[in-house]
């Protein structure tokens, strides 16, 4: 018989725990969004989300509240992991650093994913293994968030990617920089393989910024969004596995990406 976590309550309940990471070298916060009433492990799904500080002005906790009392939402079990003072070093593309040097710790934070946090999360819920697990962020822990999935994909069925700053690039605008060979996170879907089991959730607001390096007409962060949704599909992904949401007049902070978070959360595990 599969092993079983009984919860009395009706509601969401918010866990904090801090743990001391030797990958980054300091304690990392998160908190666990643990959903009422569910039963057997193997119905339930983990949501690791960066920037997990904001999620309380998101109101996630009563958005999934929300979601449960109307039957709209599977078991998630949703883990807020809270940023440091590095949060530009350790959020990014461990692949490589950006041309300013910025996400050089990336590749420990997702050694303190895979080394601390799950087997964290694993014994203290008693879970071995979930129904799936994704991952989710806001500009550049959305970056961060779909750099982790794309590495690790048999690890992941999801990514969640909110006003991704997905222009991360290793070259200057003024030291001979190329959309098509210079951009992060491109590159690596470009040289990397199909994961036919892999789904997007790709959001942009039309406010999200106002540069447009292109002089296209279209702001860079929508540019790069479509950019990446055209080097999936060559890859061999569908509108099945891409869902593409466009905020009007949404702006790059965590107000806009709270209005998204609902679809986000049903798109993923709604019933």
């Amino acid at each position: 018989m599969p092993s079983e976590i009984v919860h009395t309550q009706i509601e969401v309940i918010v866990e904090q725990f801090t743990l001391s990471s030797q990958y980054l070298e300091r304690d990392v916060v998160v908190d666990v969004y643990v959903p009422p009433l569910f039963h057997t492990l193997e119905e339930v799904s983990l949501l690791l989300m960066n920037d997990g500080q904001d999620l309380i002005k998101m109101a996630l906790q009563k958005q999934l509240n929300q979601l449960f009392s109307q039957n709209k939402l599977m078991p998630l079990l949703c883990v807020g992991i809270y940023c440091g003072e590095e949060r530009k070093r350790e959020y990014g593309t461990a692949y490589s650093a950006d041309y300013l040097g910025r996400g050089d710790k990336a590749g420990l934070y997702h050694k303190f994913i895979f080394d601390e946090l799950l087997p964290f999360i694993r014994k203290k819920y008693h879970a071995p293994s979930f129904k799936e697990k994704a991952f989710a962020g806001f500009s550049l822990g959305g970056l961060s968030a779909l750099d982790i999935v794309w590495n690790h994909a048999t690890e992941f069925a999801k990514v969640g990617v909110f006003s991704g700053s997905l222009w991360w690039r290793r070259k200057s605008y003024d030291n001979g920089y190329d959309d098509e060979t210079d951009r992060l996170m491109h590159l690596q879907v470009r040289n990397g393989a199909f994961f036919p089991w892999l789904q997007f959730f790709l959001q942009c607001g039309t406010l999200d910024e106002t540069a447009d390096r292109n002089n296209n007409g279209v702001i860079d962060s929508i540019d790069d969004t479509l950019d990446l949704i055209i080097a999936l599909k060559a890859k061999g992904y569908t509108d099945a596995h891409i869902h593409y949401l466009i905020i009007e007049n949404g702006k790059h902070d965590v107000a806009t990406w709270a209005t998204a978070l609902i679809e986000f959360l049903e798109w993923g595990w709604g019933k």
